[in-house]
């Protein structure tokens, strides 16, 4: 359905020049959407992958070891749409305090998208309710490091920002003027808790994507912590139990499409069709997230047999095998503060595995290696490239 502009422009002034600057109005839509039987459909396909992706977290032992992995994973997704180009590797090689081979502000950027996703998982545990202040939190870890440490970070912009284009008179959009933020943050605070109606979590967090990005509160980091903001809502509403749905491998796959939807629900209040998106999005991303951790829990097993091939060493060697199951870049410290044994037999063990090919040194120095489980790498970046 198309509304019409979903808002209304006003005159600001960005780098000394004049702009028009667009201020969405409040959610939910006006008029209210029309979902019809094939977008439905589409929601109920998402909801269905989004309850198998949720049993997931309950039925695989190794639920821990996979939302690891896979929500680094998905922060070197989320980067690498803003530019970075930081990988898997670089990132574990880099936590497990190694010489990631891009330049440092990169791979530490990606750490911090990790440490804002947790940092807003425990605020809500604690009971703080989706608002400004979560976000700002979450803003504050998230431009900890690199290249936004100088871009207020956790702080609400006080000047008029711009999206796409060489100047604010020629970009593709500009978000509301500073002055206008605190009612639209205030306004999208009140539709993510219910207010004046409740929507469905998937809808909710399909609608305040788009109202946040329109928004754009901050002067950096607005893509990653949109994209952060859809699991926290997920798993606020009890949809999923663990924050295991990811969206960026999706939307840069599909990058022109998902930022045309965007700008098409501001210019036509086509929310309908970017709820199709969306909810595609998800339908797809549920569906990978499940099929991954299924593989990687088929691994772990299919591995562990391999090392009880080994005979007596195979008692020694599991626990080894496990933590690098945990932590799929590690050193032989840090097995050994996991697994309890000394620098020598986690040696002696990891020489074995290499033996068998599960494990390879990535350093080849001779002090200081770091080791990686090859094939779950390899598996979780298979899993990107789709």
């Amino acid at each position: 359905m198309e509304r019409g502009v979903t808002g209304t422009y006003e005159t600001s002034v960005a780098a000394g020049e004049t702009c028009r600057a667009f201020v969405p109005a409040p959610l939910p839509p006006d008029p209210s959407l029309s979902v019809d039987a094939s977008l439905q459909e589409r929601l109920d396909e998402a909801h269905l992958v989004l309850g198998r992706l949720d049993s997931v977290s309950v039925l695989l032992p190794e639920i821990s070891v996979f939302l690891y992995s896979y929500v680094r994973k998905e922060a070197v997704m989320s980067s690498q749409i803003e530019g970075t180009q930081s990988s898997l590797a670089d990132l574990m090689l880099y936590e497990a305090a190694g010489a990631p081979g891009v330049p440092l502000d990169d791979v530490r950027e990606v750490s911090c998208y990790v440490a804002a996703l947790e940092h807003g998982l425990a605020l809500l545990k604690g009971g703080l309710p989706l608002c400004t202040r979560l976000m700002n939190e979450m803003h504050a870890k998230l431009m900890t490091h690199g290249r936004g440490i100088g871009k207020a970070p956790g702080e609400v912009r006080r000047t008029q920002n711009w999206i796409g284009g060489p100047s604010p008179a020629r970009a593709s959009f500009v978000p509301p003027p500073p002055q206008r933020l605190g009612d639209c943050l205030s306004d999208l605070e009140k539709f993510l808790n219910d207010q004046p109606i409740r929507h469905s979590a998937l809808i909710k967090a399909a609608l305040s994507h788009v109202q946040f990005e329109t928004i754009h509160p901050y002067l950096d980091g607005n893509g990653r912590l949109g994209r952060l903001l859809i699991p926290l809502i997920l798993v606020h509403e009890g949809v999923l139990r663990e924050p295991l749905l990811y969206l960026s491998l999706y939307f840069k796959t599909y990058r022109s499409n998902y930022y045309e939807m965007l700008q098409r629900v501001r210019l036509h209040g086509d929310w309908e069709e970017w709820l199709w998106f969306f909810a595609t999005a998800v339908r797809y991303s549920a569906a990978q997230a499940v099929d991954t951790a299924k593989a990687l829990n088929a691994l772990g097993e299919a591995d562990r047999e391999r090392i009880r091939s080994l005979g007596r060493v195979a008692a020694s060697a599991l626990p080894v095998h496990q933590a690098l199951f945990a932590r799929p870049m590690s050193t032989i410290p840090a097995i050994g503060a996991v697994t309890g044994q000394s620098p020598h037999t986690v040696g002696k063990m990891l020489d074995a595995m290499i033996a068998l090919g599960l494990v390879r040194e990535v350093t080849g120095m001779k002090r200081n290696r770091i080791y990686e489980y090859t094939a779950c790498l390899e598996l979780l970046n298979r899993e990107g490239e789709a």
